[in-house]
């Protein structure tokens, strides 16, 4: 049976801690053919060779920094993953490069899953990646991952349920903190698109302990008011830990039953969270660009 298919357990271990296997003391003497000593191909040796590395080490986590990105044609992924002591090539195939939620990019620091083999037709010691994320996320980014697929699954991210957001708002609401600096560019960019929408702000805190609550609160009371067509939920981007309220079950679940359509406008572009996959994506970006 194949050691890929076999059931072993991850590790986590680093670029530079990668043990090299100890050459087996088999140099040939005068008199090696003569001996009985079978000679192998250049083919038979490295795929022995690879077979025993595939062996010896199972699936594991590897950590270290994106370095020589590339993305073949077949839609492949080539890169290098290193540490302060040590590289190794990696390559990341189109099928499990397309399951990523986020594009890899130079000098990031990543976290591969990974098993370490030999690409025999040029004698390279490599990993071939199955899955990869960014490094330090670790148990928030699997709480992340349980959760969005606990909820797509529940069918809370359809696109058929989704409230259609109104190509001309009459009254835009704005649920942020007053001293976001994402409150300062939705106004600007509101009063440069059209001066005479009226905007509401709903003031809430948008980071910290019991933030997320306190955002569910909020959007039930602009719903009891109904004085705005749409509701703009936005903040300024962050680490996970920083954006994590808007990753909490109850305020997707706030999101989806609101008779408001919301609109999530969280963090930079490479920001995602679960609030987002509960409207449509492309929304903020036609009301407020």
């Amino acid at each position: 049976m194949s050691s890929r298919g076999a059931a072993l357990s991850p590790m986590w271990i680093s670029v530079g801690s990668l043990a090299l296997l100890t050459p087996m003391n088999n140099e040939f003497q005068d008199g090696a053919v003569a001996s009985g000593l079978r000679i192998l191909s250049v083919t038979e040796l490295l795929r022995s060779v690879r077979d025993t590395l595939e062996r010896r080490f199972p699936l594991a986590w590897v950590r270290g920094e994106v370095s020589n990105l590339s993305r073949a044609p077949s839609g492949h992924l080539y890169f290098t993953l290193k540490d302060g002591a040590a590289q190794v090539d990696c390559v990341m195939f189109r099928s499990r490069a397309a399951a990523l939620d986020w594009q890899p990019r130079e000098g990031q620091q990543v976290e591969a899953r990974a098993l370490p083999t030999l690409y025999e037709p040029r004698g390279r010691f490599q990993l071939t990646v199955e899955g990869m994320r960014l490094a330090g996320l670790g148990p928030l980014y699997e709480r992340f991952l349980r959760l969005k697929e606990r909820l797509g699954a529940e069918g809370l991210f359809d696109e058929s349920a989704k409230r259609a957001v109104p190509p001309f708002p009459g009254r835009i609401g704005v649920v942020t903190s007053l001293a976001a600096a994402a409150l300062r560019d939705v106004l600007t960019t509101l009063a440069r698109r059209n001066p005479a929408i009226p905007v509401v702000v709903y003031p809430v805190p948008v980071q910290g302990e019991g933030a997320a609550e306190r955002i569910v609160t909020m959007l039930a009371r602009a719903n009891r008011r109904a004085e705005c067509d749409v509701l703009l939920l936005v903040r300024g981007g962050g680490s996970i830990e920083d954006l994590w309220q808007f990753n909490e079950e109850a305020l997707a679940r706030a999101i989806r039953a609101s008779a408001i359509p919301v609109v999530v406008g969280v963090g930079h572009e490479t920001d995602f969270t679960i609030a987002d996959l509960c409207i449509q994506p492309s929304a903020c970006a036609r009301i407020i660009n």
